[in-house]
C-alpha cells in the first residue's frame, strides 16, 4: 500500500463519515482510518462521552457504529479522495473479526486495522489485546480471510508491549499501530463522581488538536 506521506488520520471522530475521511485525505493525510466497525450496529455509551483534560482529551464513546454492511457506503465515498482508506474493525470472536474483515474488503478498504486495544470496552477491547495468544489468533484468522494488509492496533496498558507485538507478527500482521489511547479517568471533585458516563475512558494527547488543524489548514500545516 503506497502512502504519499507518513501522516495517517487515526481512527476517531473524523472517521465517522465518508465525507470527513475524504476531506482529510484531500487536505494532506497520507492515509485515513475509519471509526471502528463491528458486525452489528452499536449505539455506544450515553453522554458525556468526551471531556477535555489537562494535556489532551479523555473519551469513552463505546464503539458506536452503524455496522460494517451499512458503513460500506461511507467507505466508497472516502475512496473518492486522495488517500488510502484503512477500515478499523472489532469483534467478539475470531469468526466475527473475519466476517467484518471480509465485508470491508469487498467494500473497498485498502487495509484493515484490528482494534485489539480499546481501553473502555471489555472483551472486544483491552482485555483481548492483553492476551498474546488471542492477539495472534485474531490476526491469523483475519489474515486467512482477506487479501489486503492487516494491521494490529496495540495498547500501552500491558506489562510488555513487545510480547504483544511479537504475537501479532507471528499471526501474520503486516504492521502494528502503536498505540491506542491510554486508560484514564477524570473526577468531578465537587460531586465526587467520574465525569464520563462510563467512568473510565481513553486519554489522547495534543495530537488531537494537531489533527484538527490539519483538517482545517491542509497541506500548508503539514509543510510547516
Amino acid at each position: 500500500m503506497h502512502l504519499r506521506n507518513p501522516t495517517i488520520l487515526a481512527s476517531g471522530v473524523l472517521g465517522i463519515t465518508g465525507s470527513t475521511l475524504r476531506h482529510a485525505g484531500d487536505v494532506g493525510a497520507g492515509a485515513v482510518v475509519t471509526k471502528s466497525l463491528g458486525l452489528k450496529p452499536r449505539t455506544g455509551y450515553r453522554n458525556p462521552t468526551i471531556v477535555e483534560v489537562e494535556g489532551g482529551l479523555l473519551n469513552a464513546m463505546g464503539l458506536p457504529n452503524p455496522g460494517a454492511e451499512e458503513f460500506v457506503n461511507e467507505i466508497k465515498i472516502a475512496k473518492e479522495g486522495k488517500a488510502p482508506v484503512i477500515a478499523s474493525i472489532f469483534g467478539s470472536s475470531l469468526e466475527e473479526f473475519a466476517a467484518v474483515a471480509r465485508i470491508v474488503e469487498v467494500g473497498g478498504a485498502d487495509a484493515i486495522e484490528l482494534n485489539l486495544s480499546c481501553p473502555h470496552v471489555g472483551k472486544v477491547g483491552l482485555q483481548l489485546g492483553q492476551d498474546p495468544a488471542l492477539v495472534r489468533d485474531v490476526v491469523r484468522r483475519v489474515k486467512s480471510a482477506v487479501e489486503i494488509p492487516v494491521i494490529a492496533k496495540l495498547s500501552s496498558n500491558v506489562s510488555n508491549i513487545v510480547d504483544i507485538a511479537s504475537s501479532a507478527e507471528r499471526g501474520g500482521a503486516n504492521a502494528v499501530t502503536a498505540i491506542n489511547t491510554m486508560r484514564a479517568m477524570a473526577i468531578d471533585v465537587y460531586v465526587k463522581k467520574p465525569i464520563l458516563a462510563n467512568a473510565t475512558g481513553g486519554l489522547s494527547g495534543h495530537q488531537a488538536e494537531d489533527l484538527y488543524a490539519v483538517c482545517l489548514y491542509g497541506r500548508s500545516y503539514l509543510d510547516s
